[in-house]
């Protein structure tokens, strides 16, 4: 039976996956919590010469990928795949899968959150009050139905949260990079239309070559004065640079990111702004998406080391020879 090593995990143990993996016959080997540097993870999975790679947030490199004899796949466990080497995966034969709908809903709900507690100061307020504060004549608030949200990206997550915004009633433009959105419910616009006409603006795209720094410095000066920013996807999706001098001059009203460029590091300089609200990459987060995520995940290599096909395959594995 086969050696699985799974890279990282952001949880308290592994026995969700544990549990899948070995139940079907196969070992499971487990790197540190947080993902380590490429080259330890490289050394990991040379040493455990592994049939399947899980990672949760550790880079597979193409030298990772091409370590071991026997390679059948490297599950994603999470959506994006700005960590791992697909190419080197697809020339070598090996499935690469990811979970892609298992947090449509939390990270909708999140991206909802940060929307509405700028347009009615939920955090502001509360750090001014519990400051000793109590001034609600200087509250500048907002009518969420009169609002125009902008929403970048179309596919699960996008139309979900479209659907929630609907509910308030709010004005949405869309812009998806693969196709024209045809949905009587939103209007659908180029990029720089939808930055100029929106009020917020909420980015569910994923990172690629073509998506690093969409938002910077020529498209924030599109935006409408005093518009919000909201990423709940990938930090690298905006220039921090341009970001924070469009917070500095007040052309923006604010942020709201759960995402950011240098995390988890992020520049001290945006985090220490009290116009912009942070969480620390949780949007995907709950009770429920985590067990879903994981039970789905180790399924996935079952499923591959049994001889089938992936249920979400992200490449076309050249055949082995």
């Amino acid at each position: 039976m086969g050696v699985v090593v799974q890279t990282d995990f952001a949880w308290p143990d592994t026995g969700v996956e544990r549990g899948v993996i070995e139940a079907a016959g196969h070992t499971l080997v487990t790197g540190n919590p947080a993902p380590a540097a490429s080259e330890q993870i490289e050394r990991l999975i040379a040493d455990h010469d592994p049939q399947a790679i899980m990672t949760c947030w550790a880079e597979i490199s193409a030298r990772a990928i091409l370590a071991p004899t026997a390679l059948r796949m490297v599950q994603r466990i999470g959506v994006g795949l700005d960590n791992i080497a697909v190419a080197a995966a697809t020339a070598r034969g090996a499935w690469v899968a990811n979970v892609p709908d298992y947090c449509v809903n939390e990270v909708s709900d999140h991206a909802v959150a940060l929307l509405l507690d700028w347009a009615r100061g939920t955090v502001a307020l509360d750090r001014d009050v519990k400051a000793g504060g109590w001034n609600p004549a200087g509250a500048k608030l907002r009518r969420v139905s009169d609002l125009t949200i902008g929403i970048v990206g179309y596919g699960r997550i996008g139309r979900r949260t479209a659907a929630k915004l609907q509910a308030f009633g709010c004005r949405l433009l869309v812009h998806d990079r693969k196709a024209l959105v045809a949905d009587g419910d939103v209007e659908s616009l180029s990029l720089e239309g939808l930055l100029a006409g929106s009020d917020a603006i909420i980015l569910h795209v994923p990172l690629t070559t073509a998506t690093h720094h969409l938002i910077d410095a020529p498209r924030l000066a599109l935006m409408r004065p005093g518009a919000f920013l909201i990423n709940v996807s990938r930090g690298p999706l905006v220039d921090n640079d341009a970001l924070l001098a469009a917070l500095q001059s007040g052309r923006l009203s604010g942020a709201g990111l759960d995402v950011v460029e240098g995390e988890p590091k992020p520049p001290r300089a945006l985090i220490e702004r009290p116009d912009v609200i942070f969480t620390p990459h949780v949007a995907f987060s709950s009770d429920a998406s985590l067990i879903e995520l994981r039970r789905r995940s180790a399924e996935e290599v079952v499923r591959v080391l049994a001889g089938e096909r992936p249920h979400h395959p992200c490449n076309r594995p050249v055949e082995r020879t």
